[in-house]
């Protein structure tokens, strides 16, 4: 059974089945297959150029796939987004500038099969007391909330989010994410392509790995830690620092060396340790603790760029 099928007979919400798209000499999506079920909080990363805009293209149906299959609650893009069940904050497109706040989420809320009582949805986006002010005269994070706005006016049950905190500032991005938490605890798959990791491990239930255009990983953001295969180790040394030595240390992945403080990643944190002690130093401060999900991140796709290159 095919990826699309089988997202279909378990009721998944999209079924990626080997998609790719190219543009000219660029493969942006290569052989892609994936699938994401109902209630999950989805975090999609990889570095610039690695895919995911087209993805999501792809599966709003802005793009078609130069071969494979996109479903989206087992029929295509096109269908589950005319009977409202996507609603989709996008980077590209711009909004209308001579109009109020109010009267664009008014059409929006009009323009949905399902719509939300306008006032929930100025609400729900935090832009009730900006409903009679004209978008061309709003901050970037503001507009960023009319994005939301409209990407929920109605009830759907998929929300597709391409960085959509860029631009809020700390307590807009922890109140954005409040009201998504919302949405999953109410049945919705939400999808979001982020820069800003520390969101992707905070908020989401599973993590997606994209570079150049193929799924490196896919799991939690534990597991993604873990697949990383590395460890942090921290410690402070006083005198000069013989860094050739410590570069000869055995699994070292990466050194920094910072005034007094060093900090290495190590594939065996144990046999490194062990090695250092061996050198003759004496470490102060010593801490040994596993990647965050940016240096797993990193990690991963410095290793797939040495594979491939």
């Amino acid at each position: 059974m095919t990826a699309t099928a089988t997202a279909e007979a378990t009721g998944s919400v999209v079924g990626f089945d080997q998609v790719t798209k190219t543009y000219g000499s660029v493969r942006a999506v290569d052989g892609l297959t994936l699938a994401l079920h109902p209630g999950e909080t989805v975090a999609l990363l990889g570095p610039n150029g690695a895919g995911k805009s087209t993805t999501l293209d792809l599966l709003l149906g802005l793009k078609q796939a130069d071969s494979g299959s996109v479903r989206v609650f087992g029929g295509s893009p096109r269908d589950a987004i005319v009977a409202g069940r996507v609603g989709a904050m996008l980077q590209s497109g711009g909004l209308m500038d001579e109009v109020t706040v109010g009267e664009l989420v008014r059409l929006g809320c009009a323009l949905h099969p399902k719509p939300f009582p306008v006032p929930d949805v100025l609400a729900r986006a935090s832009l009730t007391q900006l409903a009679d002010r004209k978008v061309n005269k709003l901050s970037g994070g503001q507009q960023q909330r009319v994005r939301f706005a409209l990407a929920t006016a109605g009830d759907s049950d998929l929300i597709v989010l391409d960085e959509p905190t860029t631009g809020m500032d700390v307590s807009a991005r922890q109140a954005f994410w409040a009201t998504m938490r919302e949405q999953a605890d109410q049945g919705r798959t939400v999808l979001f392509a982020t820069h800003y990791l520390e969101e992707a491990d905070a908020i989401a239930d599973r993590v997606l790995v994209l570079h150049r255009g193929r799924l490196l990983a896919d799991g939690t953001a534990a597991e993604i830690k873990a697949k990383a295969g590395a460890r942090r180790i921290a410690f402070d040394l006083e005198g000069p620092i013989d860094e050739p030595a410590l570069r000869d240390l055995p699994f070292l992945t990466s050194l920094d060396v910072s005034g007094h403080t060093v900090r290495i990643q190590s594939s065996d944190a144990d046999a490194t340790v062990h090695a250092l002690y061996g050198l003759g130093v004496h470490p102060r401060n010593l801490e040994v603790a596993g990647l965050g999900l940016e240096q797993a991140f990193v990690a991963i796709t410095a290793a797939e760029e040495a594979r491939t290159s």
